[in-house]
């Protein structure tokens, strides 16, 4: 063999080892072989919450469904809500499963996939003679949310809009760091009102037989939510739609739903509400 073939064959070697090692690179998108490492703030029953020292929820069992189709392991890592996305982006987690809103805001920074539709409701001490319907009946009244959430902007921006444009007095908003702590606030009558998620706010009545009711008759602020990846981590992201759509078709995923009393978002939901690049 010439010398001139003898280097093009180990040229074309080189390039289809490098071709390799870059497939095998892409390939190991995910933090740790066979496993997917999961962001979440378990203080948010029914999607995620600590029970008998495990995760739990609509939340976990829904990754670990996804996780299963895809042939790999979840692993779920709790910590607050305000570390999550700074979380994703240094590389922490694989994705954030954490029953997150998509918003305008958040897809500017972080990839989102649909999986949910949900929305807000209000709830107050059962007995109490303030029953607020919407968020504008919230004007010159104490109202608790959990920190970080995208619905005190809605909040905070009906306050100027409607309650403050009218010359009523503003809502009087007060962040609590977990939800649950947001709910001992109405009990201990530090403010009157929690906004919350609909199905953590039905939750909320199941689980304190009856000291806290649903005062508004209808979800507000419908969204969906979505799990996120990292920008530019489109391995990650790519898979994990597959692996949604495989699952969304099994039963395992239907007794799912119906066993959180949850809704999957249609495409008509999709289209409307996913906000546009």
């Amino acid at each position: 063999m010439n010398t001139l073939k003898r280097n093009t064959r180990i040229a074309a070697t080189g390039i289809a080892g490098i071709t390799l090692a870059l497939t095998a690179s892409m390939a190991m998108a995910f933090k740790e072989p066979g496993k997917i490492i999961a962001g979440s703030d378990m203080t948010y029953p029914p999607f995620e919450f600590i029970e008998n020292n495990k995760p739990a929820g609509f939340d976990i069992e829904f990754l670990a469904g996804v996780a299963k189709v895809m042939g790999m392991k979840a692993e779920n890592i709790d910590t607050r809500w305000a570390n999550l996305i700074p979380g994703l982006r240094g590389g922490r987690f694989d994705i954030l499963n954490s029953s997150m809103y998509i918003t305008e805001e958040r897809v500017k920074v972080i990839d989102m996939i649909p999986y949910l539709k949900s929305g807000q409701s209000i709830v107050a001490l059962s007995g109490s003679k303030f029953k607020p319907k919407t968020f504008e009946d919230l004007c010159g009244h104490k109202v608790g949310s959990m920190a970080g959430t995208v619905f005190l902007s809605k909040v905070q921006q009906i306050s100027a809009e409607h309650c403050e444009a009218k010359g009523l007095d503003p809502i009087a908003i007060s962040e609590y760091p977990t939800d649950p702590e947001t709910t001992q606030a109405v009990l201990s009558r530090a403010v009157e009102v929690q906004v919350t998620d609909g199905s953590v706010a039905a939750g909320i009545v199941e689980k304190l037989g009856g000291r806290i009711e649903i005062t508004s008759e209808e979800l507000l602020f419908p969204v969906l939510n979505g799990m996120a990846v990292r920008k530019g981590n489109d391995e990650v992201k790519d898979a994990l739609i597959e692996g949604i759509e495989k699952f969304s078709k099994t039963a395992e995923y239907q007794a799912l739903l119906k066993k959180y009393n949850f809704q999957a978002p249609t495409p008509e939901d999709i289209e409307k509400l996913m906000p546009k690049p």
